[in-house]
C-alpha cells in the first residue's frame, strides 16, 4: 500500500503547480490525483482527425422516392468551437446539473462544458458574454478539433 504521506505530498505539489492531473505507480499500487480548477485556462491542442468514413455501398443508398431532408436554418451568433478532439460533457459528473442550458446568460470565462482528451478533463470557457442560443453537441459524444459546440448571442 502506498504511504499516505507520499499521497499528501503529491497533492500539495499538484496544488502549487499548473498540472491538472498526475498518476503515480509503485509496483502494483497506483494513485491518480486530479483537479478541476474553474480558473484554469485551456490551451488549444492540435490532434489528428480520424480518417473520413467510407461511402455506403450503392445497394444501401436511400431510395430515390424518399423525400429529401431540408436542412434546418443554422443558428446565427458567436460560435464556440472545440479546441481539441475528445469527449464532450455538459456537466462535471453524470448526476451534476449541466454547466449551461439554452437561454442561460453567460459571461466571459464561465465554464460551458468539459472535453475529456487523453484522460485529461479540460474546461471549455465562454469567450463571449451573452445568452446561450444553442447547444450543438449531445452529452458524452465525441467532438473534433474546430467543431462548433455552442452558439452565443
Amino acid at each position: 500500500m502506498m504511504d499516505v504521506r507520499k499521497i499528501q505530498k503529491l497533492i500539495s505539489l499538484l496544488e502549487g503547480s499548473d498540472v491538472a492531473e498526475i498518476e503515480i505507480k509503485e509496483g502494483e499500487d497506483s494513485v491518480r490525483i486530479s483537479r478541476i480548477n474553474s480558473g484554469m485556462a485551456v490551451a488549444p491542442q492540435q490532434f489528428y482527425a480520424p480518417p473520413a468514413q467510407l461511402a455506403a455501398p450503392a445497394a444501401l443508398a436511400p431510395v430515390a422516392d424518399a423525400p429529401a431532408a431540408t436542412p434546418a436554418a443554422a443558428p446565427t451568433g458567436h460560435t464556440v468551437e472545440s479546441p481539441m478532439v475528445g469527449t464532450f460533457y455538459r456537466a462535471s459528473s453524470p448526476t451534476a446539473k449541466p454547466f449551461v442550458e439554452v437561454g442561460q446568460s453567460v459571461k466571459v470565462g464561465d465554464t460551458l462544458c468539459i472535453i475529456e482528451a487523453m484522460k485529461m478533463l479540460n474546461q471549455i470557457q465562454s469567450d463571449k458574454a451573452g445568452a446561450v442560443k444553442a447547444i450543438l453537441v449531445e452529452n458524452e459524444q465525441p467532438v473534433e478539433f474546430g467543431q462548433p459546440l455552442f452558439i452565443i448571442e
